[in-house]
Order: structure tokens, then sequence, then C-alpha cells
């Protein structure tokens, strides 16, 4: 069976450490970290990036990822498939852009 806590610390080990990352925290706050972390079987500054990394890599998934209702869906689809015509504003647009670009 794969041991992912021992890969963690692994990883880490070998990781480039230029950065330093630092933050005030109540005495509650670090006995909770500390009790998870050993729960975890992790140091406590590996815990903290652990978490700290899984959080932020969901938050930016979460902001990344489009969500679109079935109508949005069917929208978009019916736009790539059957494109409106361009309005004179984009098509003025596209002949400065050749004109400036010599294309």
């Amino acid at each position: 069976m794969a041991d992912p806590v021992g890969q963690n610390r692994q990883a880490n080990l070998t990781r480039s450490k230029a950065e330093r990352l630092e933050a005030r925290i109540s005495k509650e706050q670090k006995e909770i970290f500390q009790r998870a972390a050993e729960i975890q079987g992790q140091t406590l500054t590996d815990f903290v990036i652990s978490s700290v990394m899984n959080v932020a890599k969901q938050i930016i998934q979460e902001n990344e990822m489009m969500i679109l209702s079935r109508q949005d869906q069917e929208v978009f689809v019916e736009t790539l498939l059957n494109p409106p015509e361009p309005s004179a504003k984009l098509k003025a647009a596209a002949q400065r852009y050749e004109q400036n670009m010599g294309v």
C-alpha cells in the first residue's frame, strides 16, 4: 500500500526551499494545527504547507473553471456551430489590425 505521508515528506525534502513564509497565530491555533499534524504523521511545517497548498489549488481550480447552466451550454454550442455575422465594429477592427500588422 502506498505511503502518502512518506511521499509528501520525501517531496518536501527534495524541493528547493528558497522562500520563507511567516505567520503569527494564537496558542490555540498552534495547538490545533499541531494535533492535526500529529494525527497525519507529519511535522507541523509539512502539515501547514500541504494544507495551505491543497486549499490554494482548490480555490484556483474553482475560480478558473467555468460552470455553465444547461441553457448556457446550449447557447454556447449553438454560437460555435452557427456563429453570428461579424458586426461593423468587428470588421473595422480586423481591418485596422491587418493594416497595422502588415497582414
